[in-house]
């Protein structure tokens, strides 16, 4: 299919952080760009506002009269969230339209361009909007497709007037197999999508098999330690080919140096919080530095940086609480965002509520998730968020609460959580997960602010 034949654009899981941005984009080139999805949340809110058509009853009669036909002008896009029963999936399937994954899209977007292409199993979000944000706040500009809403900018899209674009690389269902980039990022490696994968093997083949598809001349950076070959490593603890060194604490904020040979950008100020993140960094840096970016311009846009939303995002910042959402779904994930909180606050005691995210997850990972919880002063557990999972028999919340060691600990539903979060009022509290626990955000600042 050719880019520039498409008049009409229609993405059934319209909702999903990617493929939003595949709606924007496609929206923006002023195709018609309609879709379906579950249920309606801010993100779908904000679609529409920008004149895009949206569903959210799985019936085919749903679908305008114009994408009823197969052409070469409509193209369809599909998420592997989507149920194989979808009324929409199967109507299109039975017309004999072409059904392309996000992935595949992607692929065919940045064909041809000079692709910065950032994967792992965690930190690819964060690390992708950091590259973004130094190239745009630099003047040296590209198009981006992230998989988080940039704070910045209030979006998961950006759009250049060059040829360069920046790609958050999913792993999950090996969809980053798709892209051949002039420079590779990969973060992390950790076992996760083993429902997908099978074992941890399986998904370090597949990494590997992305790092090699990085194009004649370009470069894979990832952080020293992974089983890869060859390519130029970052780490922040230093023995890798750039580092960070001198991190430090000053009124709340993070600041490092970057050394790579002898090269040195001192006190660079990063506007978000955790080593994590000056990891990430690190990253970014190198990826701006190969593009021939001035230090000083790299260093000033990491300081106006203002991360990801749900990346351990502050939704309180006072005197009397600390409130941090964030994302983490993967025992990794929730030891970077608990370490840094203590870091932070090392005088304050931590409450955590945590969801954890599909039952293969929770089943796969659960003293995981147990020993890093443990770490923290009181910890909330909710349901599991199944997604696009069938609940597995003995599977359930209890498989981490009974195997964690700590005495502060229960099991409760959301509104038992906001209650308990209005009656104890905690100092610094934390939410994570990657299922609906977003929607606890707003009620969990009013019980804290006593709204």
């Amino acid at each position: 299919m050719e880019l520039r034949n498409i008049q009409r654009v229609y993405l059934i899981g319209i909702g999903g952080i990617g493929m939003s941005g595949l709606a924007r984009y496609f929206n923006h080139l002023g195709c018609i760009v309609c879709g379906y999805d579950k249920t309606p949340t801010d993100l779908t809110d904000e679609l529409r506002n920008e004149g895009i058509q949206i569903v959210f009853e799985d019936n085919n009669e749903r679908i305008p009269k114009s994408f009823r036909d197969v052409d070469d002008k409509t193209l369809i896009i599909y998420t592997p969230a989507i149920p194989d029963d979808s009324d929409i999936l199967n109507f299109f399937r039975k017309k004999g339209f072409v059904l392309w994954k996000r992935s595949q899209v992607l692929g065919l977007i940045s064909k041809g361009k000079f692709t910065i292409a950032v994967g792992g199993t965690h930190g690819k979000t964060t690390t992708s909007c950091m590259v973004a944000h130094i190239l745009k706040d630099s003047g040296h500009d590209c198009s981006a497709f992230l998989g988080g809403i940039a704070s910045n900018y209030q979006t998961n899209v950006l759009f250049g007037k060059n040829d360069i674009v920046v790609v958050e690389a999913d792993e999950y269902d090996r969809s980053f197999l798709t892209l051949h980039p002039n420079i590779a990022i990969i973060t992390s490696m950790d076992a996760d999508h083993l429902d997908i994968y099978g074992d941890h093997a399986q998904l370090t083949e597949s990494f590997q098999q992305f790092a090699s598809q990085v194009k004649k001349g370009g470069v894979l950076i990832h952080r020293k330690g992974l089983p890869l070959a060859g390519g130029f490593t970052y780490s922040i603890d230093g023995n890798a080919d750039a580092t960070a060194e001198n991190i430090r604490i000053e009124d709340g904020d993070f600041y490092f140096d970057f050394k790579r040979g002898s090269i040195i950008i001192p006190n660079i100020k990063l506007g978000i919080a955790g080593l994590h993140n000056v990891e990430n960094a690190v990253a970014a840096v190198e990826t701006a530095l190969r593009l021939h970016i001035d230090w000083e311009a790299i260093k000033s846009a990491l300081g106006s940086f203002k991360g990801v939303k749900r990346r351990f995002e502050y939704i309180i910042k006072t005197d009397r609480h600390i409130y941090i959402d964030d994302y983490a779904h993967h025992p990794e994930e929730l030891r970077a965002a608990i370490s840094s909180i203590k870091k932070l606050y090392p005088d304050k005691k931590l409450t955590t509520i945590f969801q954890p995210h599909l039952y293969t997850r929770t089943r796969d990972f659960a003293d995981g998730f147990a020993e890093v919880l443990d770490m923290c002063d009181e910890v909330i557990l909710l349901d599991i968020y199944p997604a696009r999972e069938l609940p597995i028999a003995g599977v359930n919340s209890d498989m981490i609460l009974d195997r964690m060691k700590m005495w502060n600990k229960r099991k409760c539903g959301k509104q038992e959580a906001i209650d308990r979060v209005k009656f104890e009022k905690p100092e610094l509290l934390l939410t994570v997960g990657a299922g609906d626990i977003d929607q606890l955000v707003q009620p969990l600042k009013n019980a804290l602010e006593n709204v």
